[in-house]
């Protein structure tokens, strides 16, 4: 993947290490504290404001700076003694990293947050491996994939795929790691090799042990593994759209028709996991071989979940199942994909394959109800896409309307574009895998 480098900047130290301080607020304070600011300063930060009033820069200028300090109090939260004081702080980094841009206050700070983090996975209980977890992935998105992201994945891959493999940690410490462990290779570690490779290893050795014994049956799920195994499978899928054809080719044959058999998984959720990602392989196969074909099975398997009608399934599971696999068994046959486009400002992104909806259903994931809000202005999300630059619009400009039709040619002829460029990259990784 093609990255953004950016320069060194010099560190600012923010503030003693430690403790609640001077700050009389209680840790829910701060945390709601610092939410309310995000969720209020956004979007009167934006780019789009381009002539503020002769008030309005000292008023914002006050606003990020309180920000910032509240900002702070939560990264010497992280190094409390009270558990539940670094989970607040958690929780709070959690809501501002998703719905804002926070690069340079976080590259000055990145060595200490992914120490803070660091220390959170390995020492912290199941809660709190989850939640550092998560904002490990939030993490590497603000820092945007160049040198400082892959800086901080190389101190906190070990420690995320130690959590993945340990069948004694928590399940929900587990199923978080897992998705972060995918955010944090693909985002910061695109062009090594090897470390997509450790990284794909350690994913698959958790969701594979949902494939059927040598007699052909599966496995019966403890309590929570379905929900770790599709994480992991979901992980695992986004790294496969970094791999190069000779890997994916091996990948097809160990795989596809394991998967195939963990459609007759017994959670609704999974099986879905299971058709999403034979859907991706599928479209991966076809993409670097166009004689690849399905089986007539497992058309057969995807029609009977299209159809399926069983009354001892929920109801809302089966019309979610039926959706889902009406969506996969049409492309199977026919090569045809649900578009589907997401709105953010006056712009919009169409999901017109398998692999784009995998990489912004990851996003997704990680960013919460913020996704749209760093499809607008975070450059590493906004090269993913396709989307150039940050648009900078006076109110003249945004009152004017591209048509649906010319937004659907730039958008497709912008993913093309940027899948080329891919492809050099993963010709340069096949001699590593």
């Amino acid at each position: 993947m093609p990255r953004s480098k950016k320069g060194k900047r010099s560190s600012n130290k923010g503030g003693r290490n430690g403790v609640k301080g001077g700050s009389g607020a209680s840790d829910d304070d701060l945390a709601s504290d610092v939410l309310s600011h995000y969720s209020s300063a956004s979007e009167n930060a934006s780019v789009l404001d381009d002539s503020p009033g002769a008030g309005e820069p000292l008023d914002e200028q006050t606003a990020q700076e309180e920000t910032e300090d509240k900002l702070k109090q939560c990264i010497d939260n992280l190094m409390d003694k009270s558990a539940k004081t670094r989970l607040a702080a958690l929780e709070s980094l959690r809501g501002a990293f998703s719905s804002r841009l926070l690069c340079d206050f976080l590259t000055e700070r990145r060595l200490t947050i992914s120490d803070c983090l660091e220390r959170s996975l390995r020492k912290g209980g199941g809660e709190e491996q989850a939640a550092a977890a998560t904002v490990c992935a939030q993490l590497c998105v603000q820092l945007g994939g160049g040198d400082e992201s892959e800086e901080g994945f190389k101190i906190l891959r070990p420690v995320l795929s130690a959590i993945v493999i340990d069948g004694c940690a928590s399940v929900a410490a587990r199923q978080s790691c897992a998705s972060a462990l995918g955010m944090c290779c693909y985002v910061s570690a695109a062009e090594d090799g090897e470390d997509l490779v450790k990284s794909m290893s350690h994913l698959e050795s958790v969701f594979t042990t949902s494939y059927p014994n040598f007699e052909g049956t599966l496995p019966t799920p403890k309590a929570g593994t379905p929900g770790l195994h599709s994480a992991a499978l979901h992980a695992w899928a986004l790294l496969v759209t970094l791999c190069p054809a000779s890997r994916l080719t091996v990948l097809l044959d160990i795989h596809l028709l394991k998967l195939q058999a963990c459609l007759e998984s017994s959670d609704v959720n999974y099986r879905i996991a299971v058709g999403e990602t034979i859907a991706l392989l599928v479209e991966l196969g076809r993409d670097i071989d166009r004689e690849f074909e399905d089986s007539d099975m497992l058309c057969e398997c995807l029609k009977g979940l299209a159809t399926d009608g069983n009354k001892h399934r929920a109801k809302n599971d089966r019309r979610k199942q039926r959706s889902i696999f009406r969506e996969v068994l049409h492309y199977i046959e026919n090569e045809d994909f649900t578009e589907e486009k997401i709105r953010f400002g006056v712009e919009g992104i169409y999901i017109d394959s398998w692999m784009r909806r995998r990489v912004y259903d990851a996003f997704k994931e990680v960013l919460e109800s913020g996704v749209r809000h760093h499809l607008q202005f975070n450059p590493l999300l906004r090269d993913i896409f396709g989307l150039g630059p940050p648009l900078i619009l006076d109110s003249s400009i945004k009152a004017s309307k591209i048509s649906r039709f010319e937004k659907h040619l730039f958008n497709s002829a912008a993913f093309k574009a940027r899948t080329k460029l891919r492809n050099k990259v993963r010709d340069k990784r096949a001699d590593v895998m």
